[in-house]
């Protein structure tokens, strides 16, 4: 499942959907929003998406995961629009068998989401504020 939204999503929903009998290990990672960057108070954050393309780039990065590592499911599901701190960013959620190819899959699908897909973060301070590029 890949959703975009600027609605709030619960963990333990999106982990209960994706476990069936033959799972063996949910591994999940979850972006927060941090109340200090750089050492500067983050009043909130702004997330804009070029929807289409970022929609197409999840759907490509989790079929990739689904041929690359031994997993049974993959979610991700990415806010947008404005945050706070403490608030959930994104979500992503895999199902396996077994731990060790959860946790790979895991650790590949945030890399590569913070590389390809086209969002755009807006960091506002008290004093100001910055786009923040994404990782290469």
């Amino acid at each position: 499942m890949i959703t975009i939204s600027r609605n709030d999503f619960s963990v333990d929903d999106v982990l209960n959907k994706i476990r069936t009998i033959d799972t063996g290990a949910v591994v999940s990672f979850v972006g927060v929003v941090r109340g200090e960057e750089k050492g500067k108070k983050l009043v909130r954050m702004e997330i804009e998406v070029y929807e289409e393309m970022a929609e197409k780039e999840l759907i490509r990065l989790r079929d990739h995961a689904m041929k690359s590592f031994n997993i049974q499911e993959v979610v991700i599901w990415h806010r947008i629009g404005t945050l706070f701190p403490g608030d959930k960013i994104v979500l992503i959620a895999v199902a396996s068998a077994h731990r060790k190819d959860a946790f790979a899959a895991a650790q590949f699908l945030i890399d590569e989401l913070k590389k390809v897909v086209p969002l755009w973060k807006k960091e506002v301070y008290e004093d100001g504020e910055v786009w923040v590029e994404g990782k290469k």
